[in-house]
This record gives C-alpha cells, sequence and structure tokens, in this order.
C-alpha cells in the first residue's frame, strides 16, 4: 500500500513539476473562446463503455494572437459538463514563444487538477499505510497458551523446572 502511495505522490510531484515548469516560462496572452467542441465522454480506443454518467463533455477552442505572431487556435485538454466557460468568454492564455501550439488556458483546473488528485491519492494512501503500520507494530504478539501460564519462564525448558 505504501509503495502504491508512494508511486501516486511521485507522479503528482511530476505533474506539479510539469505544470511550474510551463507556468515559469510561458507567456501571456488574451483569449476568447470561439467555441465549445462536445464530446463524448469516458471512450477509449474503438471500443466505447458506455456509463450511466457518462454524457458529453465540452472543450473550449480558444484564439489569440501569441507576441510577435498570427492569431492561432487550440482546443483546451480540459472539458467539463456544464462547461466551464462559453463562446465569447475572455481568458488568459499561456503559451511558450517557440511553441505557441502548446498553449493552455490560464486556470487552475487546466494547471493543477491532475497534479492534486495523483498528489492526493498518493498523500492519503502514504498517511494511512504508516498509520496502519504503525498500529500493528505495538500489539504484542500472542506466544501461545504456554506463555500465559503463571510462574512460566521462556528461558528454562518445561521438563526442568521444579513446580
Amino acid at each position: 500500500m505504501t509503495t502504491f502511495g508512494s508511486l501516486f505522490l511521485t507522479v503528482g510531484l511530476i505533474l506539479a513539476g510539469v505544470s511550474v515548469s510551463f507556468l515559469t516560462g510561458a507567456d501571456r496572452a488574451p483569449g476568447t473562446v470561439v467555441s465549445l467542441d462536445w464530446r463524448a465522454g469516458h471512450s477509449t480506443g474503438t471500443s466505447r463503455t458506455h456509463r450511466t454518467n457518462s454524457g458529453p463533455m465540452a472543450y473550449p477552442v480558444v484564439e489569440f494572437t501569441p507576441a510577435h505572431g498570427t492569431p492561432r487556435t487550440f482546443r483546451s485538454s480540459t472539458g467539463s459538463n456544464p462547461p466551464s466557460y462559453d463562446t465569447g468568454d475572455r481568458v488568459e492564455v499561456l503559451y511558450h514563444a517557440n511553441s505557441p501550439q502548446d498553449a493552455r488556458i490560464n486556470g487552475f483546473v487546466s494547471l493543477w487538477l491532475l497534479p492534486l488528485i495523483f498528489g492526493g491519492i498518493g498523500l492519503a494512501t502514504v498517511v494511512i499505510a504508516t498509520i496502519v503500520a504503525r498500529l500493528t507494530r505495538r500489539r504484542p504478539a500472542s506466544s501461545g497458551p504456554s506463555a500465559s501460564r503463571r510462574g512460566s519462564r521462556p528461558d528454562v525448558p518445561a521438563s526442568s523446572r521444579v513446580g
């Protein structure tokens, strides 16, 4: 359980590091949500699994103009239902000057949701595993019925005791 939690905590820290790295080198530009790209939720590969709560997700499509560049459009990698944005909403876009196609909306969900999910699950699992391990170490080990007899001495064989 500790290994599982440590793995998730490590993934969460790596994802947080990626977000911090992206933020430190990112330029900012105003953008506008030009449309919502509705996609079916929970589809994997060529097979779809239908769940009762797997409605379509709205991914905002944003247009922005990077400094010294031409207008660009990108679809956010974070979708939601109900939509977080409406067509016409103004947003701040983060992008790298050398790769403006890798742009993100400057928002909590798009930058920090995955690191918090993985890190939170990992941290909670490690804490619970540590508490369980400490509690199980404190329990005295049962030595069987002979240890509970009055006057028994485990260091002296039973055949040589006088009694």
